[in-house]
């Protein structure tokens, strides 16, 4: 038996980047999430990267900007890829989302609004 659980609760970091394919039934949006790990001096942020796909990602595209307080439960998976000038494989680490969860309140996402138009 394996198990390839990830639940994280943190800020949207980056306004989500949303793609949709040739055949218009299928949408993937990309965004990173930064979820704060206690450390003895301060609270750091580990970084990362979301992958969400159909219905789920236009939720996200719609209602989850930067500053966002957000949920998701997912699985972890890493994309392989060639760098161009070395060669080298290189990979990283993705969570690829089934749920997302929108956390804030409406006045959060109103403040976020104002912010913005400053």
């Amino acid at each position: 038996m394996s198990i390839n659980v990830v639940t994280l609760v943190g800020r949207v970091g980056t306004d989500p980047d949303i793609k949709y394919f040739q055949d218009s039934t299928n949408v993937v949006c990309k965004l990173t999430l930064a979820v704060n790990r206690r450390s003895r001096n301060k609270d750091e942020p580990d970084w990362f990267n979301l992958e969400i796909w159909g219905r789920t990602a236009e939720i996200a595209a719609n209602y989850a900007k930067k500053g966002s307080l957000i949920g998701v439960t997912g699985s972890l998976k890493f994309e392989y890829w060639q760098d161009r000038n070395t060669g080298v494989t290189r990979s990283k680490p993705v969570i690829k989302v089934d749920r997302l969860d929108l956390l804030g309140s409406k006045r959060d996402a109103d403040d976020m609004g104002d912010d913005n138009f400053s």
